[in-house]
């Protein structure tokens, strides 16, 4: 049961404070991106395509993105990108603090008790990276207990008719259990996702940098591996995020399935429709996912170096 790693585990203070000035910092910066990415994979119309004028390709994205402001000024039309910013708050800055303060956890313990039998199966060098990421698909899978806040942002950010003027109390008193709609569909995506992030970002540092000691890495190393860790998850659990997002964006009390959902993606929109919003959510938000990850990973050692002082 030896350990395999030779990265040095960090204090749990330093995991928690590192991880949630990640998810704060994303959060302020990327929140209206987020908005855009959520509404272009709830639209099941075709916004440009062969028939339709590019002028009116236009209108309809401006339609999708900008919901009831897209008729109003900029400044109007730049304030409904931020809808559900409470929910946002407590959903992300928690989720941050769970995913990327609790992977390290997951991960010293699967070292002490199966770092051995990872190095056995897969090697060395695969063992470890390998092992982040089944440390990360295991976070991954727990982060559902946080689903009801990621519920209600989605559908302040895409259906926030759902709402009609009740109050987060009331909304929790009458939907009880309904707020957890979609968990199976989450865990899905959230365990290769996860597993594809910490293994890709493992990956990378071990065999394109061959850094030994994850912490070590640099700013740079940890933005470089950061990207490769986040272009493979949002890749990877795209298919199933459409599904989750569609379902979560649903009014209350709809009871369409996912695979309900899915066979109807899949007669009228095509296959393609597994995919809507990938390219935006690279180009977009996956600068939002790089941007925390990086700061997460090269904030948590220099916070423990600084309280180990």
């Amino acid at each position: 049961m030896a350990t395999s790693t030779k990265q040095k585990s960090e204090s749990g203070i330093a995991r928690l404070v590192g991880s949630g000035a990640a998810g704060i910092s994303e959060l302020v910066l990327f929140h209206p991106v987020d908005t855009i990415a959520k509404r272009l994979m709830t639209n099941p119309t075709k916004i440009f395509g062969s028939g339709i004028p590019f002028n009116q390709g236009v209108e309809n994205l401006n339609r999708v993105l900008f919901k009831d402001a897209a008729t109003k000024g900029v400044g109007r039309r730049f304030l409904s990108l931020f809808p559900g910013m409470g929910y946002a708050a407590g959903y992300k800055i928690l989720q941050r603090m769970y995913k990327f303060g609790g992977q390290p956890v997951v991960r010293d313990y699967l070292t002490v008790r199966y770092g051995t039998d990872f190095s056995r199966a897969f090697g060395e060098r695969n063992g470890k990276a390998i092992l982040h990421a089944s440390a990360g698909s295991l976070i991954g899978i727990g982060e559902v207990v946080l689903l009801p806040l990621d519920v209600l942002k989605i559908k302040r950010q895409t259906n926030p008719e759902a709402f009609k003027g009740r109050s987060f109390l009331k909304i929790i008193r009458d939907e009880g259990t309904g707020l957890y709609r979609g968990a199976s569909w989450t865990v899905a995506r959230n365990a290769p996702g996860s597993f594809a992030l910490f293994g890709g970002s493992a990956a990378v540092k071990e065999y394109f940098f061959g850094l030994e000691d994850y912490n070590k890495a640099t700013f740079f190393q940890n933005f470089v591996s950061s990207i490769g860790g986040a272009v493979a998850s949002i890749t990877v659990s795209a298919p199933l995020d459409v599904i989750k997002t569609r379902i979560q964006s649903k009014s209350f009390g709809n009871t369409d399935s996912g695979f309900y959902i899915l066979r109807e993606m899949l007669k009228n929109e095509g296959f393609g429709a597994l995919f809507k919003g990938l390219v935006p959510k690279i180009l977009v938000v996956g600068p939002k996912l790089i941007f925390s990850f990086t700061v997460a990973q090269h904030l948590i050692p220099k916070i423990d170096t600084l309280f180990s002082k």
